[in-house]
């Protein structure tokens, strides 16, 4: 979104956006467009499914004849998932430029899906841009040339911090009964922490006890309902006080997130907002792409072990809330640099 409205201020692009309907839960897609102020999508490709090869084949197939047809001078995907995989594949095979934003972020463990999307998407593109120095560095080093290679900050940031002012009006915890600081937000989608029920019975322990001594709320991903409802979890077992809900919407999720006494997240994104937003932030994985958030930021690896996240819990209630400087560049102009260096390179 803050791209789309940088890139409008010029009259140099005819934009066009592409939704591949990815994913297809109202609340994780038609419902951020409404809230960010994005136009009704160009296309709607309508790809449902959950198996990913099937997924990356059908995005391709679709985004080919989209492409075909317009034939656009570049192609910008963001982030990594299947969706931009799949649009880089499209796009390169048909000799088309291509923009990576959140360019080099590397988790370097092999095992994840989202870290092959990345890798692959990076030595396609011919315009990289980054978030964060680790960024520019893990590219240099995987041999991008340089001049391919610009930081311009964290374009996540450029939505928070401009929706900010009126999500602080909102009173979002009031509707699930909580209080500001009196709860605890959960977020997991992650294959590794959801597809293995050993490995989600054992995070979903930690979360029973950790609810016990702090509500927690759990806008649920529809994946992570489906495997949590196989497993016949039972939120109210015991002491527990586990609130699971639908996926909600971005402004209704950060208003939570600004108000949570912690977060539990196995998401890259809700890293970066929390470390902005100076809220805690247990990282339910043994390695994150986002090295920023914890150098500089609130983040804390604690696995997705029972007793590793127990612990990590603890130590952020004994630890008191000090004041982290955000990192370079996360200050709301992303997209503005970005539509930048788009102008001036594609008009030469």
């Amino acid at each position: 979104a803050p791209l789309w409205k940088a890139l409008k201020k010029g009259d140099q692009f005819d934009l066009q956006l592409i939704h591949t309907g990815q994913h297809f839960d109202r609340n994780m897609s038609e419902v951020f467009f409404d809230q960010l102020g994005l136009p009704k999508p160009d296309a709607y490709l309508d790809v449902h499914t959950d198996n990913a090869p099937s997924q990356i084949a059908q995005i391709i197939l679709a985004l080919n004849a989209e492409f075909s047809k317009i034939r656009p001078d570049l192609v910008v995907v963001f982030g990594d998932v299947n969706s931009t995989l799949a649009a880089s594949i499209a796009a390169n095979k048909l000799g088309l430029p291509l923009a990576h934003v959140e360019a080099g972020l590397r988790s370097f463990d092999r095992s994840m899906p989202e870290e092959h999307n990345r890798i692959v998407t990076d030595m396609l593109a011919d315009f990289l841009f980054t978030p964060s120095p680790d960024a520019d560095e893990n590219l240099l080093n995987e041999g991008v040339a340089k001049e391919r290679i610009f930081r311009v900050g964290n374009i996540m940031a450029d939505s928070l911090l401009a929706f900010r002012p009126e999500v602080e009006k909102l009173e979002t915890p009031k509707q699930f009964g909580l209080k500001n600081q009196g709860y605890g937000l959960v977020t997991l989608h992650r294959p590794s922490n959801v597809d293995d029920g050993v490995v989600l019975t054992e995070i979903l322990a930690a979360l029973g006890e950790i609810s016990a001594e702090l509500p927690l709320l759990f806008p649920m991903h529809p994946r992570t309902r489906k495997k949590i409802e196989e497993l016949g979890f039972d939120s109210n077992k015991g002491k527990a006080q586990i609130q699971f809900t639908e996926p909600l919407g971005y402004m209704d999720f950060l208003n939570l997130t600004m108000n949570a006494r912690v977060v539990f997240t196995d998401s890259g994104g809700i890293q970066e907002e929390t470390t902005l937003l100076q809220v805690a932030c247990l990282t339910l994985r043994e390695n994150t792409e986002r090295p920023v958030t914890i150098s500089q930021g609130t983040n804390r690896l604690v696995g997705s072990s029972r007793q590793g996240i127990v612990e990590g819990f603890h130590s952020v209630l004994n630890e008191e809330k000090s004041a982290v400087k955000p990192p370079e560049l996360w200050d709301g102009k992303a997209g503005e640099r970005i539509a930048i260096v788009l102008n001036k390179n594609m008009s030469e």
